[in-house]
């Protein structure tokens, strides 16, 4: 039995979670900032830094108690070293390498994107898909306030990113959409809520780098994603609108214009990942990040999903940001390198670097 302590900072999260073998989780703490950072409408990495210097003793204990464990049963402890806000991942990193220190344990920086797509395999049913070559191919959806990208994984280990977006992320053009509409911060969880009464096709927005405009699209362009042109569209229906910026929008017109926008940022999200699953012939699609926990992505995904593919749809409590998938990805650097760890030396990043292969598939573990 090993135990991995996670630790999670990329963001706005400050979060600590004990996995046992990289599947069970023992617990899973969270201190979330978005009442401190809604007024300014995103995130201020600053203010993120010193919320995380004051809640991660805290959190710590919470998840220590809950996985009734001390630090010394700990085997390993695996923390988030990028990609995200530096400020923030810097109070993480630092905290991980000050209890590495002090107990003696190994430490391992974790790359955050590949935490996500492993917390779409957190729990033994899940976990069990890793176990079967005939799981594989497997296409990785990652969808986030930072992410949105296609990532094809091998049995071998191998990877290969497929698509990236080249301006907003999902999240993003979401967050954005939503300050537009005076909506409030997160925009995601605030536009599906606003949007469940409207009718989506009351308003037409594109389907950037999909085809749908009767343009040809590039072969670069065929797995990437495009978000601003949506937000832009937004924009500009607002104003035509003649809307009043000191006036509320009428109730229905709001969750029309919020259907209307989310539909098309969901739409977009499941035409690229289906193609694309088709394409690679992958065995397994996941869904991973925070927006996964979109409603509509998941049904629409589930929907469409080919009848010879495996739908892997993280768990709403994995997909947004988290230290449970941290300590679960960790528990496989852990048996890489048979405990030695990666020293305190290593420094955090903000720039998701080419992945080319991850640690959990089935016959390798890669970097």
């Amino acid at each position: 039995m090993t135990l991995v302590l996670g630790i999670e900072s990329s963001c706005d999260e400050s979060a600590c979670a004990v996995v046992r073998d990289g599947v069970e989780v023992l617990s899973s703490a969270v201190a979330s900032q978005i009442a401190r950072h809604a007024a300014h409408g995103g995130v201020v990495p600053e203010l993120a830094a010193r919320e995380h210097l004051s809640a991660f003793p805290r959190v710590l204990d919470e998840a220590l108690a809950a996985a009734n464990v001390q630090l010394e049963d700990i085997d390993a402890i695996a923390v988030t070293q990028g990609p995200g806000l530096i400020p923030a991942l810097l109070v993480g990193v630092n905290f991980a390498k000050g209890l590495a220190l002090k107990h003696r344990k190994p430490l391992y920086g974790v790359n955050h994107f590949a935490g996500h797509i492993y917390g779409a395999f957190l729990g033994s049913d899940a976990h069990a898909l890793l176990e079967k070559e005939s799981s594989y191919p497997m296409l990785a959806l990652v969808v986030s306030g930072g992410h949105t990208s296609l990532l094809l994984l091998h049995a071998d280990g191998h990877a290969r990113h497929l698509g990236f977006t080249i301006d907003d992320a999902a999240g993003e053009a979401l967050d954005k959409a939503a300050k537009l509409l005076k909506l409030g911060y997160p925009g995601g969880p605030v536009m599906q809520k606003t949007a469940v009464n409207g009718d989506k096709k009351r308003f037409d927005f594109p389907r950037p780098l999909t085809g749908a405009a009767g343009k040809a699209l590039s072969e670069e362009n065929r797995y990437n994603f495009s978000f601003s042109g949506i937000k832009t569209s937004l924009l500009y229906t607002l104003e035509k609108l003649n809307l009043r910026n000191d006036e509320p929008i009428e109730p229905q017109l709001l969750s029309d214009l919020a259907a209307s926008f989310q539909e098309a940022v969901v739409d977009v999200l499941a035409r690229k990942a289906i193609k694309a699953a088709k394409d690679f012939g992958a065995k397994t699609l996941i869904a991973a990040g925070g927006v996964a926990c979109n409603a509509l992505l998941r049904e629409r995904l589930a929907a469409d999903c080919p009848k010879n593919v495996t739908l892997q749809l993280a768990s709403p409590a994995y997909c947004t940001d988290n230290a449970a998938m941290i300590g679960g990805l960790g528990y496989y650097h852990y048996l890489a390198d048979h405990g030695k760890g990666d020293g305190v030396g290593f420094d955090a990043f903000a720039r998701l670097p080419e992945i080319t292969a991850i640690r959990f598939a089935a016959l390798g573990h890669g970097e």
